[in-house]
């Protein structure tokens, strides 16, 4: 179920330029970019959504939402409405576009919202804090729904997406650094709402990207009703829908890095369940991927680098890797290349398991390979499931290890955010 609300927005003549004050998701921002965006604007979103470590982190972004809000920096609509999204890259000749929401949190048969990763304990208590201090989301879950519905034509939310965005002339318009254009319309007439709405009720739709934080949505809800408030505004999330029908998803790997273990070691190791293949030194990290991508097409492989050196990983053992799944796992969980790593290879064959201090999760191969820089350090690169298995896990009720898909395009995080205080 979808709901409007009256979308948080920056004042166009309080900042330098709406481009400046907005960034990417939380968990995609290394300590390069972020210094990066905190640097581009004072008033950068990303001194909200990551304040930092210490204990009153939450608190201070509390004070400083409050504090933009007073000021005018950030200024609220006076009606509630859907927010209509477009991102497009022109060198690439890309487009998605989808609805900024409110959406009724539950089970996955109540809301019809279906988690396809594993989460972390400590990244869910993080975002629920930071989430219960502010009273606010401030950056949108992405789903994705079938909008075809087997076969039908698209259907009215898909076909008032594409009349909006042809017709009228968007609230927002930037252009980011990394080359996307951002669009954004406010949807606020009711009959628009009434026939978006009425089209997705019923549909089911799958976390792309946003898991730590709809299991803090589902958190904070259950604390909320423990403590005798009952129904409430936090009963509803922020999310960003997308009809993967109209505007396919792009599906990227995910890598770990692993400190503390040297890279020839962990080759060696691995070598009791893999066939290993030792890279030549001067075809660098291009050539090394186009070897793990022909690899994959073959079946499960994966890329060691550290030091100056690469390794390639292919033909898993299958006798190694059944004797690594846990009990009752589905036939398409044990297949999965995430699965076969930290089962078998982190898990079975390095003795590593997986946590937020032992494996860090990194989304660009390149910054993988920098990581891994030390000689008591080792990267794995990792190919990127399919779409199709990620469906069908998720539809069987299974999911996929932590941090093994990365979709995309990702929305941009400060174009609309959502407070649920008192006063709102």
């Amino acid at each position: 179920m979808l709901a409007p609300f009256r979308g948080i927005r920056y004042a166009r003549d309080r900042v330098s330029g709406i481009a400046n004050v907005t960034s990417p998701p939380y968990d995609v921002i290394s300590g390069g970019s972020l210094e990066h965006l905190r640097a581009a604007d004072p008033h950068n979103v990303v001194r909200l959504i990551l304040p930092g470590k210490d204990a009153d982190a939450s608190r201070a972004a509390a004070g400083l939402l409050r504090e933009w809000l007073s000021a005018g920096v950030l200024i609220r609509d006076r009606m509630p409405a859907l927010y209509l999204y477009e991102q497009s890259g022109e060198a690439s000749s890309w487009l998605q576009r989808g609805i900024i929401s409110l959406v009724r949190l539950g089970s996955p048969a109540a809301a019809g919202i279906l988690p396809h990763e594993g989460v972390m304990p400590g990244l869910v208590a993080d975002r629920r804090a930071l989430m219960a201090a502010t009273q606010a989301n401030l950056e949108p879950i992405f789903l994705i729904y079938d909008g075809e519905q087997a076969g039908q034509e698209a259907g009215t939310a898909t076909e008032t997406i594409a009349t909006v965005a042809a017709e009228r002339a968007p609230l927002v318009t930037i252009t980011t650094e990394d080359g996307v254009t951002h669009r954004l319309w406010r949807l606020a007439h009711p009959d628009e709402q009434a026939a978006i709405t009425a089209d997705l009720a019923g549909r089911r739709a799958l976390i792309a990207d946003g898991h730590h934080r709809y299991a803090a949505y589902l958190d904070l809800q259950a604390q909320m009703r423990a403590s005798g408030l009952g129904a409430g505004p936090w009963d509803y999330g922020l999310a960003f829908l997308v009809d993967s029908d109209a505007y396919p998803p792009r599906l990227g790997a995910i890598h770990r890095v692993l400190p503390g273990l040297p890279p020839e070691r962990a080759a060696e190791l691995a070598k009791a369940g893999f066939t290993v293949q030792d890279l030549p030194a001067d075809r660098g990290l291009a050539g090394a991927l186009e070897s793990l991508d022909a690899a994959g097409r073959e079946g499960t492989a994966f890329l060691l680098a550290g030091g100056s050196g690469f390794w390639l990983l292919s033909q898993p053992d299958p006798v190694q890797v059944a004797a690594s799944m846990p009990t009752g796992a589905s036939a398409p969980w044990r297949c999965l290349d995430a699965s076969v790593m930290q089962q078998l290879l982190m898990g079975r064959l390095w003795g590593i398991a997986d946590s937020e201090r032992d494996v860090l999760i990194i989304h660009d191969a390149a910054d993988a390979v920098r990581a891994a820089a030390s000689t008591e350090t080792t990267a794995v690169i990792c190919n990127p499931p399919s779409f199709e298995d990620v469906i069908q896990i998720a539809a069987r009720g299974e999911r996929v290890p932590r941090k093994s898909t990365s979709f995309g395009p990702k929305p941009r995080t400060g174009l609309v955010l959502r407070t649920f205080g008192p006063a709102d």
